[in-house]
């Protein structure tokens, strides 16, 4: 749609376009979640934990880079950063 100057300067135009593959995945998840519970909870349950790694990743990223940031000198030398991210590598 085509929206005065004035109006598109104040508004913001959200696209609600449904697609096939969304419905398919939709229509997916209720007949999983119906035909077989013990999957959809299994399902979920990795969801979930692949949001908490993706958060735990971010952590880790912006933690090296405050790391690196708040560095004096050569941080080859820095014993502390390396073990930090020695350890930050364990994790990942």
């Amino acid at each position: 749609p085509h929206y005065p100057p004035e109006i598109q300067a104040e508004t913001t135009l959200v696209n609600f376009t449904v697609t096939m593959m969304g419905l398919e995945d939709q229509l997916l998840n209720l007949v999983v979640e119906k035909e077989r519970p013990d999957l959809a909870s299994l399902s979920n349950s990795l969801v979930q934990q692949q949001n908490e790694f993706t958060i735990q990743m971010n952590q880790l990223e912006d933690d090296i880079l405050h790391k690196l940031a708040a560095a004096e000198g050569d941080i080859t030398e820095n014993v502390e950063l390396i073990e930090g991210l020695e350890k930050t590598k364990e994790t990942c």
